[in-house]
């Protein structure tokens, strides 16, 4: 617990700064990276990971970069699912790989993915990734939902690029079991330079288009999110 009393129960784990999209504010051309030597090898996450479990953590995220590029992963998340005291491993990712590795995955006891989707034009993907990989993001999206494996998808809106497709994506929720969740730009490194869109400007926007959105106070992960839901939607917002 810390000294508010909370109880600390969950764990994110970078395996790797690599990624293969170059998103302008996270990771653009010409970021510096650690050399592997630097890195912990899988051996050393799952002891980190133990200590972690006799600690009091029992809920572990996967994250990158982009953590498929680190070849092994599928084997890092069924080391992770065997320590004693460990009920739940799930991971983030961009998608590109995710269709590829997903059998694997599911059947080393994967608990649930988030996957980064910022746009659903085909240009603007590319404008914000440098990669024409939106129909390869898609594609691991709908094979993660129809898999029955939990989804959440992530949206980073950016003024003049993406900020108009709150509702395309907010609609996505309508028909497909799927949380979107919609995360402010984070203040460090390149973030620094982009103007945020606050939640409360996109929660407004959602209440105006939808005005039986209604909160959703059922429990959907381990972070601070808040939900909402369409009348009659699958999925939450």
């Amino acid at each position: 617990r810390d000294r508010f009393g909370r109880k600390i129960d969950y764990m994110r784990i970078s395996i790797t700064d690599r990624c293969n999209l170059r998103c302008r504010y996270c990771m653009p051309e010409g970021i510096e990276q650690a050399p592997m030597k630097e890195l912990l090898t899988y051996e050393e996450i799952v002891r980190v990971c133990r200590g972690a479990m006799r600690a009091g953590i029992c809920k572990l995220k996967i994250t990158g970069g982009e953590p498929l590029v680190r070849p092994g992963c599928p084997e890092l998340v069924k080391e992770l699912k065997s320590i004693t005291g460990i009920e739940q491993v799930t991971m983030t990712t961009n998608g590109i790989l995710l269709k590829k590795f997903l059998p694997e995955l599911l059947k080393n006891g994967l608990d649930a993915v988030n996957i980064s989707l910022d746009t659903m034009d085909r240009d603007t993907y590319r404008q914000i990734t440098g990669k024409d990989g939106l129909l390869q993001a898609a594609g691991g999206i709908r094979e993660a939902i129809e898999s029955g494996i939990r989804v959440k998808v992530n949206v980073v809106l950016q003024k003049g690029i993406n900020e108009a497709e709150w509702k395309g994506l907010a609609e996505l929720t309508r028909r497909n079991p799927l949380d979107v969740r919609f995360i402010e730009m984070m203040p460090i490194g390149d973030g620094m330079g982009y103007e945020t869109i606050y939640n409360e400007e996109v929660l407004a926007k959602l209440k105006a288009w939808e005005p039986g959105l209604c909160e959703d106070i059922s429990k959907h992960g381990n972070g601070p999110s808040v939900y909402y839901r369409i009348p009659g939607a699958k999925g939450s917002i």
